[in-house]
């Protein structure tokens, strides 16, 4: 029986929804339908407009002290929401998350306005205020709700910045706001992809979907089927599709700068469904979750949109290795072995532990490619939902790191700290390279009991060459259960943006 989906469901909806981000004076803010008014819990109460005549009893009284990203609805002619900062807005992501929980409490309004002159005189650079409150504003609003016949949300349609009139912030502000409108947009590619469906996105729909929006983005593709990646002999994508009716795909974008100044190459996990395979998932919330197990793959090609926009130098390559996860009488067994693009053979002893297969014949591929300068990349960054043994250790929020190299362990670090996506780093502790030891192949899939994220890794690692080298596992970080700041519920799109800032900001290691 053949299940008819509409050949014009459009997975990137989000592409086709704009805000209008304005740097205004304090007089657009007062006449915005709904605003918001930032409260510590401690100390004198802010000058605004609302709050005439309201004493910090009367509002513990209503249940608001202040507290960070609570808020109280005031409601009037002008919707004033109130939003506890506790100690005070002091950095960027704390502003982030407070837009975020305005945006949220006024989620009736379509246009909302924030008042920057207060935080930006504390010492919050006005271009970085800026492109926190618009990340902050988009990222809340936003819904993936191409699916439902009636969506509910409201969409944003306006967002109005206050920053001091005649002086120089206000175009710094503006710049700001370019910025965070473009790395708003890449988390929500980001997210789109990943919450689609796995019948409405299968590898070679999300072939399309690039080929299709590369060019907008000053991107070029390159599409594997299944018989170009026979010829490359990329067994471990090939032996993980085995047993799938669906075919695979090998996604090769490139984002080359007019000279460029360094080569990076980003790999990602692209699982449009995992179910296991013949290691089959129990069936509770995780197996219904495993749409999102390309999100790696879904945040490494986001993160390419945005390269032209931020003005980056460094060539990028990414390297997307799509396919689905099945059991069928065709499907890998428990045994089998693998030979990988390069050579290396895999004893295949779970295969819930395909992420690393597809990942490995990328890794290869990425050492291998000449296309800058005549010379490997000088460095390689893997993105990919690869462990429950991150989640285990790292809970949902912060992704593990771990990297053959300090410069570029240093470097993602900064990126991830720039977009408030947490990350830390493990050690690649090769005491545990044994493990991986097979009685009848080159390496086994899996090691022990213990120490999932660095066994994984160190898999990975095999495939590297001593090309510096970081990995991010994602896989605790991939959704959010529930609407949690600017994390929507759903796909998180968590690497979108801090791969989109590393690359910008990327240095390649040079030298011991």
């Amino acid at each position: 029986m053949s299940v008819v989906i509409d050949p014009s469901f459009d997975p990137v909806p989000s592409l086709t929804r704009t805000v209008d981000v304005r740097v205004a004076d304090a007089a657009a803010v007062a006449a915005a339908p709904a605003r918001a008014c930032f409260v510590p819990a401690e100390g004198d109460l802010p000058e605004c407009d609302c709050l005439a005549g309201v004493t910090r009893d009367a509002l513990a009284a209503a249940g608001f002290t202040g507290a960070k990203n609570h808020t109280l609805v005031l409601p009037g002619a002008q919707l004033c929401v109130l939003v506890g900062t506790g100690s005070g807005i002091e950095t960027s992501a704390v502003l982030r998350d407070a837009v975020a929980a305005f945006t949220r409490a006024a989620r009736e309004s379509a246009t909302l306005a924030v008042d920057l002159t207060g935080v930006i005189a504390a010492g919050i650079p006005a271009d970085e205020a800026a492109l926190a409150a618009t990340e902050g504003a988009l990222l809340a609003r936003y819904r993936f709700d191409a699916l439902k016949s009636d969506p509910k949300t409201v969409e944003l349609t306006d967002l109005v910045l206050g920053v001091a009139a005649d002086t120089d912030e206000v175009k710094t502000a503006q710049a700001g706001v370019a910025r965070g409108l473009v790395l708003a947009r890449t988390a929500a590619l980001a997210r789109d992809l990943a919450n689609t469906p796995p019948r409405h996105l299968s590898a070679v729909k999300f072939a399309e979907v690039i080929e299709r929006l590369a060019p907008e983005f000053g991107l070029t593709v390159e599409v594997f089927d299944r018989a170009a990646l026979m010829e490359l002999g990329t067994g471990g994508l090939l032996g993980v599709n085995a047993g799938s009716v669906e075919e695979p795909r090998m996604i090769k974008v490139s984002y080359r700068p007019a000279d460029a100044d360094g080569h990076l190459a980003l790999i990602g996990k692209g699982i449009m469904y995992d179910s296991g395979g013949i290691s089959l998932k129990p069936s509770n919330a995780m197996h219904a979750a495993m749409k999102f197990d390309m999100m790696g793959a879904g945040s490494a090609f986001a993160s390419m949109t945005a390269l032209r926009e931020l003005g980056v130098t460094t060539a990028v390559t990414s390297w997307l290795m799509c396919t689905d996860n099945m059991p069928s009488g065709s499907a890998t067994k428990l045994g089998d072995v693998l030979t990988m693009r390069g050579g290396t053979t895999v004893e295949v002893k779970n295969t819930d532990a395909e992420g690393r297969l597809v990942m490995a014949d990328g890794l290869v591929l990425a050492t291998e490619d000449r296309s800058v300068d005549e010379r490997r990349p000088d460095a390689i960054v893997d993105i990919a939902t690869l462990t429950g043994a991150v989640m285990g250790a790292l809970g949902t929020r912060t992704a593990g790191m771990l990297a053959n190299d300090d410069r570029i362990a240093t470097q993602l670090q900064a990126a991830a700290d720039a977009t408030d996506e947490n990350i830390w780093r493990f050690p690649l502790d090769r005491r545990y390279r044994d493990q991986l030891k097979s009685n009848v192949a080159d390496l086994s899939n899996i090691g022990g009991q213990y120490a999932g994220v660095i066994l994984a890794a160190l898999f990975l690692d095999e495939f590297v060459d001593g090309t510096p080298w970081g990995h991010l596992d994602i896989a605790g970080t991939m959704q959010a259960e529930s609407d949690d700041l600017w994390r929507s519920v759903g796909s998180t799109g968590f690497g979108a943006r801090l791969l989109a800032q590393f690359a910008d900001d990327f240095v390649a290691p040079t030298g011991e």
